[in-house]
């Protein structure tokens, strides 16, 4: 803080840095769940968390195969998962390899999604929204449920993450809670990186859409972000529903990837 008590200006990034928040750094943004395994080897992270079926912690995060074993790894990668039962995705960005490899998963049964990394910088806009609170221990079980209800998934494990991520005494997920008149109807977090704050998991129930909190939630964060003194928001977007809405909000596409579902 400033002798003043605001927030210090932070430093503008250069073009390579905002590359590496929108695309290295966000590789780090899974949750340090209690029942998540991280798989680990030289061009290769992926991550697997057999008591959530959905949600995203199921992932091939990046990969780096010779194209003499790609076949192979693909074929016990999702062997593993389906062993598990476990709904999944494995993302293709810069510096995957081999040079087919999005063709390869798509043969191998995958579904192919793009995306957008995306990137605006935070400034010094203050944002107002009564209706949006930050997630404490008495409205996390709330947000678990709105979140478990928008996303379709099982209320119980995401509520049990949730409690344990809040908990954590260095805990980087920050968590919002959007309410009309009184009734939860919206949720979003946001991983905070040193340099960046990675926008996550917003979804609003479909009885509330169209009624702003999308853009109320973005701007919430970005207040928090700008009272924690980060110079830059970052999301991974799909292009068919989130990223034209980040786009009208300030965010520009830094690179197109496709994801592939499973």
């Amino acid at each position: 803080m400033t002798p003043g008590g605001g927030v210090p200006s932070p430093r503008v990034l250069t073009e390579q840095e905002v590359f590496d928040e929108v695309v290295v750094t966000p590789r780090r943004a899974f949750p340090r769940h209690p029942d998540l395994r991280v798989i680990e080897r030289p061009g290769w992270l992926q991550i697997v968390t057999p008591s959530l079926k959905t949600g995203g912690l199921n992932e091939v995060i990046h990969a780096q195969l010779a194209d003499d074993e790609a076949d192979a790894a693909i074929a016990a990668a999702i062997a593993g998962y389906r062993k598990l039962g476990l709904k999944f995705r494995w993302g293709v960005g810069p510096g995957s390899t081999p040079a087919d490899l999005g063709a390869r998963l798509v043969r191998a049964g995958l579904v192919e999604s793009w995306g957008r990394g995306m990137a605006r910088a935070i400034g010094d806009a203050r944002y107002a929204h009564a209706d949006i609170a930050a997630v404490d221990a008495t409205n996390v079980d709330t947000f678990s449920q709105v979140m478990a209800a928008g996303w379709e998934m099982d209320p119980g494990p995401i509520a049990a993450l949730n409690r344990v991520l809040l908990a954590a005494p260095d805990r980087r997920e920050r968590m919002f809670l959007a309410t009309i008149d009184g009734v939860p109807a919206a949720t979003a977090s946001y991983v905070a990186f040193p340099r960046s704050a990675f926008l996550i998991g917003a979804v609003v129930l479909p009885a509330f859409r169209g009624r702003g909190l999308y853009r109320a939630l973005v701007e919430a964060r970005l207040d928090h972000a700008h009272a924690h003194g980060l110079p830059l928001a970052t999301s991974h977007a799909r292009e068919s529903t989130s990223a034209p809405m980040l786009e009208h909000l300030g965010f520009s596409t830094v690179v197109r990837f496709p994801m592939y579902f499973g």
